[in-house]
């Protein structure tokens, strides 16, 4: 089997930046919050003390060693922030998230093969910003996806080598449903980020066409969107037709992202559909307003695949939750509620989740 490690959105900007070895500046020009470290002082307020500046590997805690545990054979992340000192607030938006790129090394610790980019905050200090990000991250050794230097960087596949010769091919987008302003939108001479035109038939031809061009037998294709509204369960039928569709075309996962909480999964066709795997590293502890939803609590995605066809064969996910801008083990009824809310919210796709004895979430035909 080879495995993959999936996750939501990697967002350590704002709060998080400030409790690491080096905080960038914390001025913000949000309409309540003018001070990035507000956002730790009400984390703090809700489960107690951040002895900044932490260790890089703060924001991952207990994350980072099941992770490692599992041992993935590659390793994907929506990176939701830009790596900048540079640039200007981008107009018309209500939250801008960056993190020096001094504190780089606390997304190197998740040790990712691939950072999306492909999402409604890469560009949040214009391209300046966008291009100081590109320019980090390649010094950094690391592979990104969804956002480029003009369109065709924008929409080219990255490729994973995996053991045994295969790889993991991997295309990134977003769709305007997640907030990506047109004016992001990367072109010819034009820096942005790949963003769909539409969810038809036609766009996922040509997003699978593009990944069978670089696809050998046994590769897992992966398409990574970020795409819908930050709360709620309901999945537009606009998203579920495209998402058949491109599984149809030979798409082996399409990797949801964008809600600020686990979305309905779905085995469909021989693939595997995450119609949103919701955040993982942020500062959003003590925020109120959606506490129907729990989105404090997170989930690791470990779908596994046949080493031969590169087709779907498994997936487990395991819980986890933010307490003091840092993942922990989720406990037994923090994992039994992501238990119930998922396979009450998936079973509409005839899948069923299921909780094991050892705490790990799967998946079952419903």
């Amino acid at each position: 089997m080879r495995t993959l490690f999936l996750c939501g959105d990697v967002m350590p900007g704002r709060g998080i930046d400030q409790v690491l070895p080096h905080p960038g500046e914390p001025w913000l020009r949000e309409r309540v919050v003018r001070d990035a470290r507000d956002y730790v002082r009400l984390a703090e307020l809700c489960h107690g003390p951040v002895a900044a500046p932490v260790p890089y590997s703060w924001p991952w805690g207990e994350a980072l060693d099941v992770i490692e545990a599992e041992r993935p054979d590659a390793r994907v992340l929506n990176l939701e922030t830009a790596v900048t000192e540079r640039g200007a607030f981008a107009p018309g938006k209500g939250v801008h998230y960056r993190m020096t790129p001094a504190n780089l090394p606390a997304l190197l610790a998740a040790r990712p093969d691939v950072c999306v980019l492909a999402n409604n905050h890469v560009l949040d200090f214009g391209h300046d910003g966008l291009s100081d990000t590109l320019d980090a991250l390649a010094a950094a050794g690391l592979t990104v996806a969804g956002a480029g230097p003009d369109g065709d960087a924008a929409a080219r596949p990255a490729t994973v080598g995996l053991p045994g010769g295969n790889r993991m091919c991997l295309l990134a987008a977003a769709a305007a449903s997640s907030g990506v302003p047109p004016g992001w939108a990367a072109a010819a001479g034009t820096p942005g980020v790949h963003l769909l035109p539409d969810l038809s038939d036609r766009t996922a031809e040509r997003i699978a066409d593009r990944l069978a061009a670089e696809k050998r037998p046994g590769d897992v294709a992966v398409f990574s969107v970020h795409w819908g509204s930050n709360w709620g369960y309901d999945v537009p039928d606009a998203q579920v037709r495209f998402a058949h569709r491109l599984v149809e075309l030979g798409v082996d996962v399409v990797h949801g992202h964008s809600a600020h909480h686990p979305r309905p999964v779905e085995v469909y066709g021989g693939g595997l559909i995450l119609y949103g795997c919701g955040d993982l590293v942020n500062d959003y502890e003590g925020i109120t307003g959606a506490e129907k939803y729990r989105g404090d609590l997170r989930l690791l995605y470990f779908p596994s695949f046949d080493e031969r066809s590169g087709r779907f064969a498994d997936l487990r996910m395991w819980p986890v939750r933010a307490r003091r801008l840092r993942l922990e083990s989720a406990p037994g009824p923090d994992a039994a509620w992501l238990h119930r809310s998922l396979d009450r919210v998936s079973a509409r796709f005839g899948t069923r989740i299921v909780l094991e004895a050892d705490g790990w979430l799967g998946t079952r035909p419903g």
